[in-house]
C-alpha cells in the first residue's frame, strides 16, 4: 500500500565551515519520522538503484545553481512524490537498504542510540505485554515477537498490526495511526510523548468474513473477541435490542466463538469509526458520525431540523478523492482537515465534503480506506487539484 509521506518543514542551516544546507522534515502519516538532507536521500537512492534498477522511481535532480524559492518548492514536492512512490514496491520496502536508512534516520533525529529497553504493547481489553527489546527493533519485529509470545500461529500474523492510540478522559479511544513495518515503535513513542500515545495490537482488515480464518487458533480467537467486546462497549457497532441481549448472554457464558459468529451480523462490525465530522451533504453545516468499511462510507447525518438521515456512499461509485489541510480558522483552534470525494449520485457526479479537527488520525483512516478501494480497482486515480491528493 502506498504510504503517505510528506515534508512539512524545510530548514536552511549553516555548516561549521560556513556553507549552507537544507534539512527536510520527513513525516509519515502526519508524524515526524526524521530529518534528512538532500545529499543523504540522494546517496540512499543510489544504493536502492544498485539493487533494484529501474524499479526505483525517478529521483529529483541536483541543482548546480543557487535555488530560487520556486525551485526549492519544486524540489520539496518532488521529494514527497519520490518517497510515496518508492514504497509501492514491497521488494524495496522489505530490503535492508530501505529499512536501514529509516532506522538510522529515526535514531539520529531523536538522538536515541541502540540499547536495551522495555516496551509495553497493549491489547484491546486494556492489559499489556511487556517486552525486552532493542530500541532499534522495527514494528515488524515487535509485532512478531508479541504475537508469538501469545501463541499465535505465524501464518496468521499478517492479519494483525501495531497501532498508536490514545485513551481520552471521557473513556473514548482514538486510533491515531497504523505503525509502518519499518518504523521503530520505541523511537516513535518518544517523539509523540505530548500526545500520550500507547502502542497496541488490533486486527488489520475490514472484511468481517475474514474472522472465520482465525477462529481455529486460540490466540487469534481471543484477540478478535477482545476487540469485538471493545467495539460493543464503545458503541462502535449498532446491534438491535435482540442482538444486544444475545451478545450479553454469550459474553456472560464466555462463548467466544458464538459471540463472534453473531457480531458479524451486527451493523458496523468491522468498520472504522471516525470522530464526528461536519459535512455539506445533503446541505452545508450538517454534523455526521462516519463509519467506513464493507466497501462503503456510511454517514449518520444530523439535519438542521434535528432529524437523522443515514446515507451510504458506496466505494465503487467514487471516482476520485482529495485531502487538504485548511489550517486553523481562529487562533487557538486545531487545524481543520478537508476530505472530499467525487461521487456518482443517480448518474450525476458531485463532490461530497467532510471537515474534521482530528487531522492526523482522520487523514490516516480516510486514506487507508480510499487507498484500499483503489487498490481493489474500485476507485480511479485521483484528479490533481489544489490540495493534497492521494
Amino acid at each position: 500500500m502506498k504510504l503517505h509521506f510528506s515534508i512539512t518543514a524545510v530548514e536552511e542551516l549553516r555548516e561549521r565551515r560556513g556553507g549552507r544546507y537544507v534539512l527536510y522534515s520527513v513525516c509519515l502519516e502526519g508524524f515526524l519520522l526524521g530529518k534528512a538532507r538532500y545529499s543523504q536521500l540522494r546517496r540512499w537512492d543510489a544504493q536502492l538503484r544498485q539493487l533494484f534498477g529501474n524499479a526505483v522511481p525517478p529521483f529529483p535532480p541536483k541543482f548546480y545553481l543557487v535555488m530560487t524559492k520556486s525551485m526549492a518548492d519544486e524540489r520539496r514536492s518532488q521529494l514527497e512524490q519520490y518517497l510515496q512512490n518508492v514504497t509501492l514496491d514491497s521488494n524495496i520496502t522489505n530490503s535492508d537498504v530501505f529499512i536501514g536508512f529509516f532506522r538510522k534516520l529515526q535514531q539520529d533525529t531523536f538522538k536515541i542510540q541502540t540499547q536495551r529497553a522495555f516496551l509495553d504493547v497493549y491489547l484491546t481489553d486494556g492489559s499489556n505485554i511487556r517486552l525486552d527489546i532493542q530500541t532499534s527493533d522495527t514494528a515488524e519485529r515487535i509485532l512478531e515477537v508479541t504475537l508469538c509470545k501469545m501463541g499465535l500461529s505465524r501464518e496468521l500474523i499478517k492479519y494483525f498490526s501495531l497501532f498508536f492510540f490514545q485513551d481520552h478522559d471521557d473513556g473514548a479511544l482514538s486510533v491515531v495511526k497504523k505503525v509502518a513495518e519499518f518504523e521503530l515503535p520505541y523511537v516513535s513513542l518518544q517523539s509523540m510523548k505530548e500526545l500520550h500515545c500507547k502502542l497496541g495490537i488490533r486486527k488489520w482488515y475490514m472484511d468481517p468474513s475474514l474472522d472465520t480464518l482465525l477462529m481455529d487458533c486460540r490466540a487469534s480467537l481471543n484477540l478478535l473477541y477482545m476487540q469485538a467486546i471493545q467495539e460493543v462497549k464503545r458503541n462502535w457497532v449498532k446491534p438491535t435490542e435482540g442482538q444486544m441481549q444475545e451478545l450479553e448472554f454469550l459474553q456472560k457464558n464466555a462463548n467466544r466463538a458464538k459471540f463472534l459468529e453473531l457480531i458479524r451480523e451486527v451493523q458496523f462490525y468491522g468498520y472504522v469509526r471516525l470522530d464526528p465530522c461536519i459535512c455539506d451533504y445533503p446541505e452545508e453545516g450538517c454534523s455526521a458520525d462516519i463509519y467506513v468499511g464493507n466497501n462503503e462510507i456510511n454517514c449518520c447525518i444530523k439535519l438542521p431540523t434535528n432529524q437523522t438521515k443515514e446515507v451510504s456512499f458506496k466505494i465503487n461509485r467514487l471516482r476520485s478523492w482529495q485531502v487538504t489541510f485548511l489550517g486553523a480558522t481562529k487562533d487557538g483552534e486545531e487545524d481543520t482537515l478537508e476530505l472530499r470525494f467525487e461521487y456518482n449520485d443517480s448518474g450525476t457526479w458531485q463532490w461530497i465534503i467532510l471537515y474534521t479537527k482530528q487531522k492526523c488520525e482522520e487523514e490516516l483512516k480516510a486514506r487507508n480506506v480510499l487507498l484500499c478501494g483503489r487498490n481493489k480497482g474500485l476507485i480511479q486515480e485521483p484528479t490533481a487539484e489544489d490540495g493534497e491528493t492521494g
